[in-house]
């Protein structure tokens, strides 16, 4: 399985009701993460990772303004569809939304409120993914607030919690999934939850009690930011500015990502520049231009 072969689902549902009243009249996925919409991260990933083919899932409401900035991908050279989520229904409920869309492909799941920077991990998995299922593991110091996985004394996962009281470890499970083509009959075979969702958390650990589940665990290269409160999000976005303003690149530029993963030409990156108004993400996309012109395309 080639990433070319994985299609993405970008989960930007939900009631947004943790960051009220931000959200009362726009999506939490549309708020800005510094200088972007938020969307830009997630997308920004799949994109880096080689997927072409992306279904964004998110409320009726919403849809049309996510239609109005994402359009159909043709600009990125990626192909983006749209699914309705007309109730919080839980995660794993994706896998029955875009069912359709996954058809017998593997499938890259990303919630749309989690943002990931550093590293290769990613774009590494889904290189090599081939069948059940893959999610990751990060150390955090709140794992209440998260799924947790339990790994034994050789580092297998041996567990899945979702929030619990107690955690077995400090692990969480961060908002990126990969799943082989069965993903979608396993969801459908899932009993709601307490709380009358399809937790993603029952849909993994149905991959672990098939001994189809592989975790692995992201190294301190790697930051991932759950951007679903005020203060995360205030924390997001101050972290993207320190970061852009050190390095002097943008992060979760959909545009830059497709550049360098060949999907666009440098032609086509630079009609995508000029067309903007004058502003500092324009400025950014053309001193990208001047780079490549004078080294030539950097692999993503």
């Amino acid at each position: 399985m080639k990433s070319a072969d994985m299609k993405g689902i970008l989960l930007a549902g939900g009631s947004g009701s943790r960051l009220y009243p931000l959200t009362r009249v726009v999506s939490k996925q549309l708020q800005p993460v510094y200088d972007k919409p938020m969307i830009y991260y997630p997308l920004t990933v799949l994109i880096a990772a080689g997927i072409r083919e992306v279904c964004v899932i998110t409320t009726p409401e919403d849809l049309p303004r996510f239609r109005q900035l994402l359009g159909d991908g043709t600009a990125w050279g990626i192909r983006i569809e749209y699914r309705e989520q007309r109730q919080p229904r839980g995660i794993a409920e994706a896998f029955l939304i875009a069912e359709d869309f996954i058809a017998s492909s593997n499938t890259a799941l990303i919630l749309g409120d989690n943002l990931f920077f550093g590293g290769d991990a990613f774009p590494r998995a889904v290189a090599e993914f081939q069948e059940g299922a893959l999610v990751f593991a990060y150390h955090v110091q709140n794992p209440r607030d998260y799924g947790v996985v339990e790994f034994d004394a050789e580092g297998r996962a041996v567990s899945l919690e979702e929030k619990p009281a107690t955690p077995r470890s400090n692990y969480a499970v961060p908002g990126v999934y990969l799943y082989d083509a069965r993903a979608s009959a396993i969801a459908r075979a899932l009993a709601p939850s307490a709380r009358g969702e399809l937790e993603i958390t029952d849909l993994n650990r149905e991959y672990l009690r098939q001994g189809k589940l592989q975790v692995r665990r992201l190294s301190r290269g790697t930051a991932w930011l759950d951007a679903g409160t005020s203060s995360s999000l205030h924390e997001a976005s101050a972290y993207v500015q320190t970061i852009e303003k050190r390095q002097g690149m943008k992060l979760g530029c959909p545009e830059e990502a497709a550049l360098r993963r060949g999907f666009i030409s440098l032609d086509d990156f630079e009609t995508l520049a000029s067309a903007m108004p004058p502003c500092e993400y324009r400025d950014s996309l053309r001193a990208v231009s001047a780079e490549v012109r004078r080294v030539g395309v950097v692999g993503a």
